[in-house]
């Protein structure tokens, strides 16, 4: 029996309050799917790394992981690093499977709450 996690990857910043709407959006997602370990992970300047969750997940018998870039779109790090660090992961995992969605951004219904969110903010004032 397949043991998944769900891992959101965010950016990452120097103020811990940066933190708080990704630690919420990971409350909410693990609600979701209570059966599916949901951790947060960091590309910099936060932790836990993205490398270093992975091997805490691993360890506990994780051994299937979907990524979700916590990105509005497919920058440098998405494009770049993210691919560089789970061509990594499964070279040092080749028991695990490792999906990678697009960036959260790129999703039509992720973009069309963010709309939806600017003309209620617009509308309100």
């Amino acid at each position: 029996m397949s043991k998944p996690a769900l891992i959101l990857f965010a950016h990452g910043a120097r103020a811990a309050s940066w933190a708080a709407p990704f630690e919420r959006l990971r409350a909410l997602s693990q609600a979701r799917m209570p059966e599916v370990v949901v951790a947060l992970a960091f590309l910099e300047l936060m932790e836990p790394r993205l490398p270093a969750l992975v091997a805490d997940l691993v360890a506990s018998g994780v051994d299937e992981l979907r990524v979700v870039p916590v990105f509005l779109g497919q920058g440098g790090h998405v494009l770049r690093d993210l691919p560089l660090m789970v061509e990594q992961l499964r070279r040092d995992y080749p028991q695990l499977r490792v999906e990678v969605a697009e960036a959260a951004g790129e999703d039509p219904a992720v973009l069309a709450a963010i709309a939806d969110y600017c003309v209620g903010a617009a509308r309100a004032s």
